[in-house]
C-alpha cells in the first residue's frame, strides 16, 4: 500500500486554527468561557503559548472566530435569497440552507447558550441578531401582517431554539433537526396559505 500524496493527507487534516478552535469550543462548553485560559488550551493541544499567539492573541479573538464563521455562513445563504424571486419555495429552500447553518455551528451555538455573560461583553450577539433580521426580511414582507410576521420570526428561532436547547431523551440530532425544520416550514406554508 503506498501513502497517499501529501497534499491529500493535508486536505483531511484540519488546520492549526481549526485545531485551536476546536479544543477551545470543547474546553468552553465544559467548564465555561470564564474558566478556561489560553494556557489550558494550548496544553490540550500540546503547544507552547507562544504557537497559540501565533493564531490567536487572545481568547476573545479564539470567540471572535466563531462567530465570523457563522456569520459568513449565515451571509452566503441570505445573499442566495436576494437573488431569488419571494416566494414560498425559495423561502423554504432558505429555512433549509438555515437548517445547514445550525448544524455545521452545532457547538459554537450551544455555546452562546450556555455563556450569555461573556457574550454580552464580547458584544457579539449583535452580528447573530442582525444576520437573523437579515434573514427575516426574506421570509416575510415589511408590511405583512404582524401574524405573518411573527411567524416568520418564529421559524427562524424554532430551528434554533429547538436544535439547541430541547432536551434529547431518545431522539437523535437528526430526528431534532428534521421536527425543528418541518415546524419552522409550517409557519411559513401557514403565511403563505393566509
Amino acid at each position: 500500500m503506498t501513502e497517499a500524496p501529501r497534499e491529500a493527507r493535508e486536505q483531511n487534516q484540519p488546520s492549526t486554527r481549526e485545531r485551536i478552535q476546536g479544543t477551545a469550543i470543547a474546553l468552553f462548553s465544559e467548564h465555561g468561557y470564564e474558566h478556561t485560559s489560553l494556557r489550558e488550551i494550548a496544553e490540550h493541544l500540546g503547544v507552547t503559548k507562544a504557537a497559540l499567539y501565533y493564531h490567536f492573541k487572545t481568547k476573545e479573538d479564539i470567540a471572535a472566530s466563531f462567530f465570523e464563521s457563522y456569520a459568513n455562513d449565515l451571509d452566503g445563504i441570505c445573499d442566495w435569497g436576494d437573488t431569488q424571486p419571494r416566494e414560498l419555495a425559495t423561502r423554504t429552500e432558505l429555512l433549509r440552507r438555515y437548517a445547514e447553518v445550525i448544524r455545521a455551528h452545532v457547538p459554537v451555538l450551544r455555546f452562546m447558550q450556555n455563556n450569555q455573560a461573556a457574550l454580552t461583553r464580547l458584544d457579539r450577539m449583535s452580528v447573530f441578531r442582525l444576520r437573523q433580521r437579515r434573514l427575516h426580511a426574506l421570509l416575510v414582507e415589511s408590511d405583512a401582517p404582524l401574524i405573518h410576521r411573527m411567524r416568520a420570526w418564529d421559524a427562524i428561532t424554532t430551528l434554533y431554539s429547538n436544535w439547541i436547547t430541547y432536551p434529547r431523551v431518545d431522539e437523535s440530532e437528526d430526528e431534532i433537526r428534521e421536527a425543528s425544520l418541518q415546524i419552522s416550514i409550517g409557519m411559513i406554508e401557514a403565511n403563505a396559505a393566509a
